[in-house]
């Protein structure tokens, strides 16, 4: 019971760090009904998680997006989270070569001694 007590306020905790950010962001407080939002935010959950809505509503803050709507958010989280999956791989695919070439480069250099 308490598990689901606390899983009906993420969406209100989500909405929270939104109005938070776009407050920062813009220096004004945005213009949402939480209530009406409650609902799209608890979609955005239950499709990627709380955790990952949290990490991509603060990506979103870091993108271009004018006025970073919150109705774009809705319509965009899952492209949102694709892109960070491969912004991911492609960091990891290049420390993976980074590392690679160090090696291959300190190899070379005890090869020529």
């Amino acid at each position: 019971m308490a598990k689901a007590k606390d899983n009906s306020k993420q969406p209100y905790i989500l909405l929270s760090i939104y109005k938070e950010l776009y407050r920062e962001r813009y220096k004004r407080e945005p213009q949402i009904n939480i209530y009406r939002e409650k609902w799209a935010m608890q979609d955005v959950i239950d499709s990627i998680g709380f955790e990952r809505a949290k990490e991509v509503l603060e990506y979103y803050f870091k993108t271009s997006r004018a006025g970073h709507p919150i109705q774009q958010f809705f319509f965009n989280f899952d492209k949102l989270d694709s892109y960070m999956v491969e912004l991911e791989k492609d960091r990891l695919n290049r420390e993976k070569l980074r590392q690679e070439t160090q090696q291959m480069v300190a190899e070379r250099e005890l090869n020529e001694h």
